[in-house]
């Protein structure tokens, strides 16, 4: 596991990117892009069309799934397990949604004020104010951070795996008494900038913060959140498609290539990844918007022949958007999720099979049952 805090274990000799002579002016080929740039704007078109041609109950149910996927996959990408129905109400509530959920999780209520705010205000130039915002959003309820602060400890803040007494450093950022200055410079940079490609922006504003690693802790988030202002910014819209979801299934790739760009001022290569995941983000977001459509759909048809321990058991399936249900549903899942007894769990089943809502696979007590959502 991947950890991010400051050590004094001596590392060996090895430049990084901001210690090199050139630092920050990055170098990349446009050339070596264009298929995939020309991909991406395609599929920008695309997701945006869908979704404007959508009712707007269904749009608005699909940019809060966009954005509760993003809550749960930037956490996931720093080991964090935030609750899903904590992050849907807070999201609700700070779109002026009614939500019957009271909110617990002190954590996802930052998160989702985070995400909301970087939605509301992606037109805005980045500032180092507003970086600290969202920073005292995301950490004020971790009692080890100095929330809404850049780090001040002498100590190297470096990126390190293995075990304490034999670290491997991955890579080591600028020393605290610089942070200020590569800040300054940094939005400096992110508001002068004038890529115009979504995605380069993005991906180079994400590995210039990331190198440069401000906070004690919620360098990840942030810079993620950087990326989708950068995407917001150059489309004119908010982004539409989460980048933390597609970046989480392929974390371990995620920070061979942040390392590997680290330690370079060619980026081209870093780039063209991110490029991939971006790709593969929208994809999803695609397919997030039809299974959205299929979802409404279902409940427009099956919702007066459902008892709610069928509605809640059948939610909870679709919670993970277009993936399956891990493992399928069984009696002894129902109830866990239900808390009902054994035969209450089958008689219920046996009633969505009967709706062709469900599709029995096996028999007796090892039947697990898929959703028909379509």
């Amino acid at each position: 596991m991947i950890i991010f805090e400051p050590i004094t274990h001596k590392n060996r000799l090895i430049m990084y990117n901001w210690q090199h002579k050139n630092w920050p002016n990055f170098e990349f080929d446009y050339t070596s892009l264009e298929k995939e740039l020309m991909l991406f704007m395609m599929k920008a078109g695309e997701i945006n069309g869908m979704l404007s041609a959508l009712p707007k109950h269904i749009s608005t149910e699909t940019i809060i799934q966009t954005i509760v996927s993003e809550a749960i996959k930037t956490s996931a990408i720093e080991g964090e397990i935030i609750n899903r129905l904590d992050v849907m109400s807070s999201i609700k509530n700070n779109l002026g949604l009614h939500t019957d959920h009271k909110t617990k999780d002190k954590n996802a209520i930052g998160l989702s004020k985070m995400l909301i705010d970087i939605r509301n205000t992606f037109r805005e130039e980045l500032t180092e104010a507003k970086l600290l915002d969202w920073h005292q959003l995301l950490m004020n309820n971790n009692k080890k951070v100095k929330a809404g602060k850049w780090r001040t400890h002498k100590e190297p803040m470096r990126v390190i795996s293995g075990s304490v007494a034999n670290p491997k450093v991955h890579f080591e950022a600028p020393p605290s008494i610089n942070i200020q200055k590569e800040i300054k410079q940094f939005v400096k940079w992110y508001n002068d900038c004038d890529i115009s490609m979504p995605p380069v922006k993005a991906a180079i504003a994400h590995l210039y913060f990331e190198s440069i690693h401000p906070f004690e802790d919620g360098n990840g988030r942030i810079g993620r959140a950087i990326a989708e202002k950068a995407f917001s910014q150059c489309l004119d819209m908010p982004v539409l498609f989460s980048i933390s979801s597609a970046i989480e299934a392929r974390r371990r790739e995620y920070y061979d290539a942040l390392q590997t760009a680290q330690r370079t001022m060619n980026i081209s290569a870093w780039i063209k990844w991110f490029i991939s995941i971006t790709l593969e983000a929208q994809v999803h977001a695609e397919k997030m918007i039809l299974f959205t459509i299929d979802k409404m759909k279902f409940f427009d048809q099956y919702e007066n022949k459902l008892n709610e321990r069928q509605k809640k058991v059948i939610n909870k399936m679709m919670e993970e958007g277009p993936k399956e249900f891990i493992g399928g549903m069984n009696a002894k899942k129902y109830m866990s999720i239900t808390g009902v007894s054994k035969a209450t769990a089958t008689r219920d089943l046996q009633e969505l099979v009967q709706l062709n809502i469900f599709s029995g696979l096996g028999s007796a007590r090892s039947t697990r049952y898929s959703l028909n959502i379509k």
